[in-house]
């Protein structure tokens, strides 16, 4: 039976550039989550007899939510629901089933690379037909319906047991419970030279993966040890649990410490590798080097060609404002197209389905291709042991080699979390009063020749996205940007992204905090980041 239950509107539904996130008390008051999912349904586009994918990284309150949104969606007017096992999807996976199955469209719960539990954070996406994320006319049209919502629709009866394979029922609703891994499984055995990988594996090559007790383990214990053939114990933290084993599922040098470490070792593995909560960042480790996530995009935009699904070359790059400029010279060396969008995987999608690129990535530790319209910790990680299995070659080779090639860019992102929200803008807001007059002024030796507030025309349908990061560009290509993060729940996250290029190889071996010693030291004096956040130092350096 259908029930039309009422309820009040909340003030603060407004989704970031990845949903809707908050902690788990704050979606666990009374129809919080209940307002979000109706105003969803009331606002996107779906067809007669629609189709709706359901899953999540299994963080606290998951389960619980795959089942009021199965009992809402079956309350509104959807025929079919798909739904992971346990209600677990990676987001890549659940792009993939999205677009696999026709699906007008998924609910993808995630608060990606943030801490689990209890006290946690958590989070809901919509997806759109496309396999992507609602791009911002849908966030934003969601948001108003949340501020004046009155009632919600679910049916009575409890959701079917999402643990059995299987097709259930739920009033008119099919609910179809299918294998997480298995469609994304295969689409992999599509792209990639498995055999090619397995013989590598077998004659002697070593990897570790960590899944940081998060929602790839079950993919990568399948295709890791499953069909490369990599020895048990290979995936390390691969049960995915509701507070990520305690630990905060971020891949980068602070969180995957002991995967770094281990692989710092010279008896370590040849290669390392890390995936978040939902799957879809990467970490990219060789034997005695850590591959940046810049670095990472622009040489698996130049390496692509060597597996099999990528055999034809590539159509064009896309990569974030902040991410390095190092895909750029790859692109510019090809011939190819080179777009520079604000955050947000979204901004990728119009570019993919226009057949523009078919590489993407963020400086966040964000690569994916035009497999799916999410990023892909899994298939980044694949596609290195592709490139590693073609060349024969080490990680700390290849990249060396593609810095010969195409000069390196020195790139790091400081990351001063959870700092007052008020300090914060009004940082931002002193940075972009003072952007006309910084054209020719001098610190140390670095002169600005450029700064702005980044805005981005879609070179496809035309809509504009303003006020994305702060840009101050100095002569020589050097850079310092400055962004406040959307992905965060509580306070402000600030983000700096200091950059320089050195196309001499005699200085590739430079320490990078040492190549950017003084653009770290002018992004302090430019940004004045003491005084308005009382930091004297970033949490996080990557």
């Amino acid at each position: 039976m259908i029930e039309t239950v009422a309820t009040s509107p909340y003030d603060d539904q407004k989704p970031g550039t990845s949903g809707l996130r908050k902690k788990v008390p704050h979606f666990q008051q009374p129809n919080y989550v209940q307002n979000f999912v109706q105003a969803l349904f009331d606002v996107v586009e779906r067809p007669e007899s629609a189709v709706l994918v359901i899953g999540g990284d299994g963080r606290f309150f998951n389960r619980e939510v795959v089942a009021i949104a199965i009992r809402m969606a079956a309350a509104n007017g959807y025929a079919r629901v798909i739904v992971g096992q346990d209600g677990i999807l990676s987001t890549p996976a659940a792009s993939n089933l999205i677009r696999k199955r026709k699906a007008s469209g998924g609910i993808v719960l995630s608060a990606s690379h943030n801490p689990g539990g209890p006290d946690g954070d958590f989070g809901i996406k919509y997806n759109i037909a496309n396999g992507g994320p609602a791009p911002e006319k849908i966030t934003e049209a969601t948001f108003a319906r949340t501020k004046e919502i009155r009632e919600y629709r679910i049916v009575s009866e409890e959701a079917p047991d999402i643990s059995r394979i299987g097709e259930h029922r739920l009033g008119d609703l099919v609910v179809e419970v299918v294998d997480p891994v298995a469609d994304y499984a295969a689409l992999m055995r599509e792209l990639f030279d498995f055999a090619g990988i397995r013989a590598m594996i077998a004659g002697g090559f070593r990897m570790r993966f960590d899944a940081m007790h998060a929602v790839t383990g079950p993919y990568a214990k399948a295709i890791f040890e499953g069909d490369l053939g990599a020895p048990a114990g290979t995936v390390v933290n691969g049960t995915p649990l509701p507070d990520f084993g305690g630990g905060h599922p971020d891949p980068n040098a602070v969180y995957a410490k002991d995967l770094i470490d281990h692989l710092m070792a010279p008896d370590g593995p040849d290669f390392g590798a890390a995936s978040d909560g939902d799957g879809d960042r990467n970490l990219i480790v060789g034997r005695g080097i850590v591959v940046s996530p810049s670095d990472s995009l622009a040489v698996l935009a130049a390496n692509a060609h060597l597996a099999p699904g990528y055999s034809g070359g590539i159509a064009g790059i896309a990569r974030s404002m902040p991410t390095s400029q190092a895909a750029d010279r790859v692109a510019h060396k090809r011939g190819i197209g080179i777009y520079e969008t604000p955050t947000g995987w979204k901004f990728f999608g119009n570019l993919l389905d226009a057949g523009r690129v078919t590489i993407c990535g963020e400086e966040s530790a964000g690569t994916g291709s035009n497999h799916v319209r999410e990023k892909d910790g899994v298939w980044a990680v694949l596609l290195w042991l592709n490139v590693l299995a073609a060349t024969k070659k080490s990680v700390k080779d290849i990249l060396e080699a593609h810095w010969r090639e195409f000069g390196r860019n020195y790139y790091q992102r400081h990351d001063y979390e959870e700092v007052d929200a008020k300090g914060a803008n009004a940082l931002m807001d002193s940075l972009r009063d003072r952007l006309a007059s910084m054209s020719g002024q001098r610190f140390g030796t670095l002169v600005v020749s450029e700064a702005d507030d980044f805005s981005y025309k879609d070179p496809v349908d035309g809509s504009i996205s303003t006020g994305q990061g702060v840009r101050i560009v100095f002569s020589g290509g050097s850079r310092i940007v400055f962004r406040l993060s959307g992905t965060g729940t509580k306070g402000a996250t600030l983000r700096v992204y200091i950059e320089a290029y050195q196309a001499d190889p005699a200085k590739h071996g430079q320490a990078p905090a040492e190549a950017l010693k003084e653009l770290i030291e002018t992004a302090e004096a430019v940004g004045e980041i003491r005084r308005w956040t009382g930091r004297n130092e970033p949490d996080v350096i990557t």
